[in-house]
Formats: C-alpha cells, sequence, structure tokens
C-alpha cells in the first residue's frame, strides 16, 4: 500500500505541474513558451500582467478552492460514515452561498480582525444548515442515507432560493446571479487567494492532527471513546473546519458541486480509509481536479467561458447516481 500511495503521489505531482504550466499558457491572449521564456528572464511588464496577476492567480485559487471542497467532503464523509456525504450534497456549499450573499446585500464587506465578513457570514450560515442536517439524519444515535441525502437536498434547496431572491433584489447583472448558484473563477485575483489559503491551511493541518481520532470515529463512538478519543470535542472540531473550507471556497468563488463528494470517494477507492493519509492525498487530488476543469470551463466554448460548476456537476451528477444505486 504504501508504493502504491507513492506511485499515486509522483502521478499527481506531474499532473500538478502539467495543469499549471497549462494554465500559464492558455487564455484569450495567445502565449507560448517563448514568451513565457522571456518573461521569466526579462520581467516584462505586459506578460507579468498575464502570466502572474490574471492566469497564475486563477489557478492558483483554482487548486485552493478545489483543495478546499475535497477536504471538507473527505472529513463529512468520515463524520457521518457515509460514502455520499459533502458539502454540496448536505447542503453546505448552498447555505455557505446564502450567507455570503447576505453579507453583500447588506453591504457587510468589510474586514474585521483578519477575517472577512462575507466568510463569516458564509460560515455561520453553512453551519446552521449542516448542524440542520446531522440533527434531523440521526435517529438514535445511527444515520439514515435517506434521511441524510433528503435532509441535505432540501435544506441546500431552501438556501439555494433565498440566495436566488437576493440575487433578483440586488443584483444588476446576470453574470453575477450564475457566479454565486453555479460557480466561476473569472473574478480571480491575489486578494481573494490570501482570503482562502490561510483557512485552508489551518484546517488541513488540524486535521491532519485528528486524522487518528477520525479513524476511531469508524469504530463507532462508544469504541473510539473507550480507546482515548474525546468524541464530543473532536466531532465539533471536525464539523466547524469541514464548514470553514466550504464556506471559505464558496465565498470567492460561488457555488461548485460534486468536488467534496466525487474526489475523497475516489482516493478512498485507490488507497483505503485511513484518514492519515485520506485527508492529504483528496486535498491534492481536489486541487488537481479542480485545476484541470477550471481548464475545460475555459477553453470547451472558447471564447465563451462555462461556470465551472457544469463541468463538475456533469462528471459528479453521474457518480452520484452510481454510488445511489450501489448503496441500493
Amino acid at each position: 500500500m504504501k508504493a502504491k500511495r507513492l506511485r499515486l503521489f509522483f502521478l499527481l505531482l506531474v499532473l500538478l505541474i502539467s495543469g499549471f504550466l497549462i494554465s500559464l499558457l492558455v487564455g484569450p491572449v495567445k502565449t507560448n513558451f517563448s514568451d513565457l521564456w522571456d518573461f521569466l528572464f526579462n520581467n516584462d511588464k505586459i506578460f507579468s500582467l498575464i502570466f502572474i496577476d490574471l492566469r497564475l492567480s486563477r489557478a492558483l485559487l483554482a487548486f485552493l478552492v478545489g483543495a478546499s471542497l475535497s477536504l471538507s467532503g473527505a472529513i463529512l464523509q468520515g463524520y457521518f460514515q457515509n460514502p455520499m456525504a459533502g458539502p454540496f450534497v448536505v447542503g453546505v456549499s448552498s447555505g455557505a452561498s446564502f450567507g455570503a450573499v447576505l453579507s453583500i446585500y447588506l453591504g457587510l464587506t468589510i474586514q474585521v480582525i483578519g477575517f472577512s465578513l462575507q466568510t463569516i457570514f458564509a460560515f455561520f450560515s453553512g453551519f446552521a444548515i449542516v448542524s440542520l442536517v446531522y440533527l434531523l439524519s440521526q435517529r438514535k444515535g445511527v444515520f439514515k442515507v435517506e434521511t441524510l441525502l433528503l435532509t441535505g437536498i432540501a435544506a441546500g434547496a431552501m438556501a439555494s432560493s433565498l440566495t436566488s431572491f437576493l440575487i433578483f433584489l440586488k443584483s444588476e447583472s446576470y453574470q453575477q446571479a450564475v457566479f454565486w448558484l453555479l460557480g466561476s473563477f473569472h473574478l480571480s485575483d491575489w486578494n481573494q487567494i490570501t482570503a482562502v489559503f490561510p483557512y485552508f491551511i489551518l484546517c488541513f493541518f488540524v486535521a491532519q492532527w485528528l486524522a487518528k481520532d477520525m479513524n476511531l470515529l469508524a469504530l463507532g463512538d462508544e469504541t473510539a471513546q473507550s480507546l482515548g478519543c474525546p468524541v464530543n470535542r473532536v466531532r465539533k472540531i471536525f464539523l466547524t473546519i469541514s464548514t470553514f473550507l466550504a464556506a471559505s471556497s464558496v465565498s470567492v468563488c460561488g457555488i461548485i458541486g460534486f468536488v467534496g463528494l466525487i474526489v475523497p470517494h475516489w482516493v478512498r477507492i485507490l488507497i483505503g480509509p485511513d484518514h492519515r493519509h485520506l485527508f492529504f492525498f483528496s486535498s491534492l487530488t481536489g486541487g488537481i481536479f479542480l485545476l484541470y476543469s477550471d481548464l475545460l470551463a475555459r477553453t470547451l466554448l472558447f471564447p465563451i467561458e462555462l461556470p465551472i460548476g457544469i463541468i463538475t456537476a456533469a462528471v459528479g451528477a453521474p457518480f452520484f447516481i452510481y454510488l445511489l444505486n450501489q448503496r441500493r
């Protein structure tokens, strides 16, 4: 298994480097390796704007959001002990989107102690949704798959309808509505990267620190408690960081569905259920998946740019149906 993880790591590393290189070369302005080479050694201001401010920032944001959503999905799947859980499926993403749009509607977009109010609103609304789903899905300590899915879908639909209502009242363009409901990186910049990166790093290290406890939770709360796991505290921490990961992502790029569902499940099939490795590989794979999804969204109907949520849903919806049939 260790050799398998090592091979997977090198494969992902090659895909990551290739994805960033392609992202730097692809865009409305035609560029090639020669232009990139000239920029690296001559520091041309025009090429600096193209390669660094426009393309590299977008590629980095896509990777960070993909990594955040995948890590959030891996946590939620372990938390609920259900491979069909994810930030989109259980309504966290839709709830976070509502909170972010609400903060914009109220004109609350300032920074407070280094935190964006938009992200804070997104976190609390997303946390409220996932807490509701958690409470309604539990019956005598046991989660029912049907209840989890139906509650998550219903709560997400309600949050999306409220988001649409606020956009209808406030938005001045159709493009803004598409941004929040289907996701896009066309507004990416370095400020958005700094709004996601610290949360991802913090949540990733906390998740890795508690990964062994997540493994114990799979044995049942009573068994985990007897083996020294502080179950209630660990559950609260995992629920908080998974929501924070989804909220910070949604607050900068809108709703991007199914990433947190597809990637952790696929990685679990490849390397097994040990969360000490699953969290890392899910983050890396999710970042690469969304990086290439964004490339596809930009180039499939060029010069028209597709919302990235269309790409992820095209892959994720059939996969979700497959999982549902397997569970059945």
